[in-house]
């Protein structure tokens, strides 16, 4: 059988178990996205964002439905609390899942204008939560409604842990998508998946050094993905970034060099660690979620 695996960098055969295979959990889906790890529930959330259905999976028990409308959820999170943040396409906003079930809406508009589809999220040690708010909800009414974008860029946004208030942070994306902080928090890590939908357009990773008040700075390409797209990312507590593409999973060192893939039949849209070391990945990809242990160690957040 020929390997899932191809090593590029002998940095990579530390990262992986070479003898375990990917293991399918799920499939039957059109499209899977915002996969979210609950270590205290042993229990991973995912989105059929077409079908606007989000589902659960748990070792013993498999899959199930978790929300029969999901309102065309697409990132999800956890903040600091535990509690599940999610982007919905359908209502263009960022909101809160309360421990009693309710939905607190965080971001739904900015500048008296609304959002264009929130795709994806993170929440900052501080509390504060960052999403990114490229158009693909609203191109179409398979992924959300279709609507002019009312939003003069296509940004990413922070929402102030306190005080709630909203600001972007970056306004210079053509698409952007998955975020992700390093380790320390002092990096932001932002997919362009601009190349979806215009040709030549950036298939990358870029990387801002984050202020202490809370903005971005230094922007800077810190990949490019050599196949497909950059969608959804997670970094591991050694610095490594870990994101999706259209063959599989991309792993980079810290200093952007492209030390293997995990191919997975695709494309891979979102990934996450899980399991009881976080040392398994949970990848989305196209009409399927499959799980791989590995030997990285995802950072926790929560």
């Amino acid at each position: 059988m020929d390997s899932p695996y191809l090593v590029l960098d002998a940095r990579f055969e530390a990262m992986i178990d070479g003898d375990a295979r990917p293991e399918r959990i799920h499939t039957g889906a059109t499209w899977t996205e915002g996969p979210v790890w609950f270590a205290d529930l042993d229990m991973l959330l995912f989105n059929d964002i077409p079908n606007h259905t989000t589902f659960r999976w748990t070792p013993t028990g498999g899959v199930s439905v978790f929300r029969a409308d999901s309102r065309f959820a697409n990132g999800n999170t956890r903040d600091r609390e535990g509690r599940l943040v999610t982007c919905e396409h359908s209502t263009r906003s960022v909101v809160r899942t309360e421990p009693d079930g309710r939905r607190t809406v965080l971001a739904d508009r900015f500048e008296g204008r609304r959002l264009n589809s929130p795709n994806d999220v993170v929440v900052k040690a501080d509390g504060s939560v960052w999403f990114t708010d490229p158009t693909y909800g609203i191109m179409s009414d398979r992924e959300g409604f279709q609507a002019e974008p009312e939003q003069p860029v296509r940004g990413v946004y922070r929402i102030d842990g306190a005080s709630g208030a909203v600001t972007r942070v970056v306004d210079d994306f053509l698409q952007p998508n998955g975020l992700a902080f390093s380790p320390d928090e002092t990096t932001l890590y932002v997919a362009d998946s601009g190349a979806s939908h215009v040709a030549d357009a950036p298939r990358h990773i870029r990387a801002f050094r984050v202020t202490d008040d809370g903005r971005l700075a230094d922007g800077r390409v810190f990949a490019a993905i050599d196949m497909g797209l950059p969608d959804g990312l997670r970094v591991a507590t050694d610095g490594t970034v870990w994101t999706s593409a259209g063959d599989g999973v991309h792993a980079l060192a810290p200093d952007g060099t492209l030390l293997g893939k995990i191919l997975i039949e695709g494309p891979v849209a979102n990934l996450t660690f899980g399991g009881p070391e976080r040392s398994t990945l949970f990848v989305t990809a196209s009409a399927s979620v499959w799980r791989v242990p590995v030997r990285a160690t995802g950072v926790l957040r929560p």
